[in-house]
């Protein structure tokens, strides 16, 4: 049953949309039943999101975020949502705008609001590989893969805005050898020595307007092809602009990510 009443934010980070529950005082309950997640997360019938956010408490971190794919899946990691987890904790007094840890999945996630922006430290990337053994199809020049909290897919493109993003991320999807699969993105250049990135997400299994951990994956893999160099910054399909800024030591990457996160609605569930 849809808990009546229970307060939500509706937040978007670049276009990835999310149902975001302040669970620190009260706990999630029966909102983190797959079932009602998909409720909740339908567009046309209910709020509409890519997923569920719910901001818990945390015993090592300021607060704890849990997410949850409109299908109802877990994910362990999550870069827009947790950009958004990082201005909704400031925004409701959990934690100060100069700096505190969220708690999620992959580890801890140092945050910040850097202007009016919300800004993370990832973990540390270990898991890359440049080429991937995959087939390419006309107008794809090279595929790669990182493990930036979820598992990335990158293909490298001339143009992402002739690309069958479900049509050729679908099969991708499922392509490594674990149940969980993998985010598909795929890249171009675009104008001003920025990038062009459009995300088959998992959990979802359509196109999202913008991925951040699959954004950091990407400036991963294009520093790595020697494509990139310094500050990498995604234009998103909603149009917005995620920047990433990558470290190397040793064998290990450390992204920061940084992006729009903004509160669009507030509201209560009723009928879904």
């Amino acid at each position: 049953m849809i808990p009546v009443g229970r307060a939500f934010h509706k937040m978007s980070g670049s276009g990835n949309d999310f149902v975001m529950i302040d669970a620190t005082t009260e706990p999630p309950g029966p909102l983190s039943n797959p079932e009602i997640v998909q409720r909740v997360c339908a567009r046309g019938t209910g709020v509409g999101a890519d997923g569920i956010v719910f901001l818990e408490p945390s015993a090592v971190g300021a607060v704890r975020l849990v997410y949850l794919n409109a299908d109802g899946s877990r994910a362990e990691f999550c870069g827009n949502a947790t950009l958004c987890t990082a201005r909704l904790a400031v925004e409701l007094g959990i934690a100060p705008a100069q700096g505190f840890d969220i708690e999620t999945d992959s580890g801890l996630v140092a945050a910040r609001i850097d202007g009016d922006q919300p800004e993370i430290d990832l973990q540390p990337v270990t898991e890359v590989r440049p080429a991937e053994p995959l087939d390419l199809q006309a107008g794809e020049r090279r595929i790669g893969f990182a493990s930036v909290g979820v598992p990335h897919l990158v293909i490298l493109c001339d143009d992402v805005a002739t690309v069958d993003v479900v049509g050729r991320g679908r099969p991708l999807r499922h392509h490594l050898t674990m149940t969980i699969g993998a985010n598909v993105n795929f890249v171009s250049r675009a104008q001003g020595g920025r990038w062009r990135v459009r995300t088959y997400e998992r959990g979802v299994e359509a196109e999202t307007l913008a991925c951040g951990s699959g954004s950091v994956a990407t400036a991963i893999l294009l520093t790595m092809w020697g494509e990139a160099t310094g500050d990498v910054e995604v234009v998103t399909s909603s149009g917005r602009v995620l920047g990433v800024r990558l470290s190397a030591r040793e064998s290990m990457w450390k992204p920061r990510l940084s992006g729009d996160a903004r509160v669009v609605y507030k509201g209560q569930l009723s009928e879904t």
